[in-house]
This record gives structure tokens, sequence and C-alpha cells, in this order.
């Protein structure tokens, strides 16, 4: 979303653009400012799904006033389960082909020649600089004493749903379209 902003240069993509440039975060507000333009370009009726958002109880207060002022409100909230060390390792063995984006994993999925993509032959791959150990338990512990405690906000209107999300991707998908569907 900040992406677009700054690439359709509205307003609050233009303050964006300048935070950003100066290398800082963007701030609570700006992103709820975005998010106010999202939903207002959206009919009335069209969902969405905020994915890591909210983040803080700011944001969760923020969030319902936005939602609040346009007759809306959040149905679900899915809080997806998982065991640190194999998140560490699920996220540190990851790679992609630097040339067409396939997704890799050096001990779940190696391309079936080593070194060559499956799906365009290309050998060049790329790791993000931030899948290591240090980023995702710094994150961990950002989640721990930042996000996890707006859930009690959110179970005590019963909206909150956890899904196991150490289980195969396919039952994780399906137990999340059984949640948005209900």
């Amino acid at each position: 979303m900040l992406r677009a902003a700054v690439k359709a240069g509205t307003p609050v993509g233009l303050q964006a653009k300048a935070v950003m440039e100066r290398g800082e975060l963007v701030s609570d507000e700006i992103v709820s400012a975005l998010i106010g333009e999202e939903l207002d370009s959206m009919g009335e009726k069209t969902g969405a799904i905020f994915d890591g958002y909210p983040r803080t109880a700011a944001q969760a207060e923020s969030l319902d006033k936005l939602l609040t002022d346009r007759g809306r409100s959040l149905a679900h909230v899915i809080e997806l389960e998982v065991d640190e060390d194999a998140l560490v390792e699920r996220i540190c063995g990851r790679f992609t082909c630097a040339n067409c984006g396939k997704g890799y994993h050096d001990t779940f999925e190696q391309p079936r020649e080593p070194g060559v993509c499956d799906k365009c032959g290309s050998r060049e791959f790329k790791r993000r600089p931030d899948d290591n150990e240090e980023t995702v338990r710094t994150r961990m512990a950002e989640y721990r004493a930042k996000t996890a405690p707006i859930l009690p906000i959110y179970d005590a209107r019963g909206i909150v749903t956890r899904v196991n999300g150490m289980a195969e991707i396919d039952h994780v998908t399906a137990a999340i379209e059984r949640i948005m569907t209900a």
C-alpha cells in the first residue's frame, strides 16, 4: 500500500515518500491515513484483509476508528500459531530464483537439478537479507511484546480464531478459507 500510494502521488503517499527517503519508519498516523484512503476507494460491500496490521494497541484503536467512521467492523482476527524454532528454520532456509522468483528451500524444496531453477533454467538465486535468525527472533520478540497483547481485545469480541500455522500449507489455507466464509 505504501509503495502504491507513493507511486500514485496521493497526498498521503507524498508524506510517506518523504519519511521513507529520510530512512525513517512511516508513522502510525500515515499508515492509518493510507488505510483510510484505501477503504474510501472501495465499494461499501467490498471486504478487506489486513495482513500484519494492526501490530500495536495504538494501531488497533486507530483501525477501530477508521472502520467505525465508515460503518464497518472487523469480522475475524486470525492468529497463526507457530513454533519459533521451526519458523526460524523455514525462513532462514528459503531462497528464490533471481530471474523468475520461484521459491525454494534448503531443506524442504531444492531445485531438481542442483543450482538450476526448475521453472526458467536460471543459475542465479537470491536470499532476502532479513531472512536470518537474528531478524526472525527479533520480530517474534516484537510480536510477543506489542502484538500479542492486543489479542485479548479481539478475544473479548469473540472474533479470534487460532490456526496451526505449522500445518501443511493446504491445511492452513483451507482453515483460513473456512473462517473467512463462515
